[in-house]
């Protein structure tokens, strides 16, 4: 494995080598090597690029990881990925795409995730995304996630977009049935003049559904952010949407939460503040010997964190 694919599998999925258990890691658009197990199985789709990967009944206390690297400038990669998790599992995903780009050439990843979670399952799902590359050519990330949570089922969702990433299109929606939770946490930071769009549709449609979605982003220099969080109440259950972000430099941010009330006895609430780093804060670290950038790095790494 080349350095620079083992600094992307660091920064996306912490890994310095292939992991264990199950795994499917894919490079410039190829696959470049999987392993399946008893209990979590590994299969390339034939009708579009992708994979499906099927996860039987009662499986717990394993991972499967699945990243992305992309080494090739002027790429447009596109793959389609879908989870089948059995009833009663309690499992690990680990995804992500690293993206190093150093050439002229626009270098484009999307990625399109479903997952349909059974029965009384616990899937935590991690993602991360990271570019880097001394190339003029920007890193541009996509990823589409839609996630079916059957009677009882929870997800625990954390994606983070980490340094490098020049535009980038999200889309998130979680269908949660009866008695079902999902909570959600997106990071994002932004510099230079980098684009970010995030929206998320989280739909409570059965009887004590939950759902929390968490937002924390950093915007800097002259990026430019913007925010579309909905919860929608289609049954009794409880929603809670919260916004926070920090503006810095000559930066922009938008954050545009709504909430949908179908059902007479949903209960959603939502929270958003925008601002920069406190004064007082900044003070504080610098008496303890720190530059302001030095503090200022300490902060944000303690709000993505």
């Amino acid at each position: 494995m080349e350095n620079v694919d083992i600094r992307l599998l660091r920064e996306i999925a912490d890994l310095e080598t292939t992991p264990q258990g199950a795994y499917n890691i894919r490079k410039n658009g190829e696959l470049a090597s999987r392993n399946t197990t008893a209990n979590i199985d590994i299969v390339s789709k034939t009708d579009k690029p992708g994979i499906d990967i099927y996860i039987k009944d009662g499986t717990k206390h394993q991972s499967v990881h699945i990243p992305v690297l992309i080494t090739q400038t002027g790429l447009d990669d596109l793959v389609y990925n879908d989870f089948h998790i059995g009833a009663d599992c309690d499992v690990v995903i680990v995804a992500g795409c690293g993206i190093h780009n150093e050439g002229s050439q626009e270098t484009k990843h999307d990625g399109v995730h479903t997952f349909y979670i059974g029965e009384n399952s616990r899937v935590q799902y991690v993602e991360k995304h990271y570019g880097e590359g001394e190339g003029t050519g920007e890193r541009v990330m996509n990823p589409r996630t839609e996630v079916y949570l059957e009677k009882g089922a929870f997800l625990q969702m954390d994606t983070t977009q980490l340094r490098g990433v020049d535009s980038t299109k999200r889309y998130t929606k979680v269908v949660v049935k009866e008695d079902a939770e999902a909570v959600v946490t997106e990071k994002l930071l932004t510099h230079g003049k980098q684009e970010a769009e995030s929206e998320m549709d989280v739909i409570l449609a059965g009887e004590g559904a939950r759902g929390r979605v968490i937002s924390r982003s950093v915007a800097q220099d002259e990026s430019h952010q913007i925010f579309y969080p909905r919860m929608i109440g289609d049954a009794a259950g409880f929603g809670h949407v919260q916004c926070d972000s920090i503006i810095m430099g000559k930066s922009r941010i938008e954050s545009i939460p709504a909430l949908t009330a179908n059902h007479p006895d949903a209960q959603l609430i939502h929270e958003a503040a925008i601002g920069r780093i406190a004064g007082d804060q900044l003070l504080k670290l610098m008496t303890l010997g720190l530059t302001e950038e030095e503090a200022e790095e300490e902060i944000l790494n303690g709000f993505l964190g």
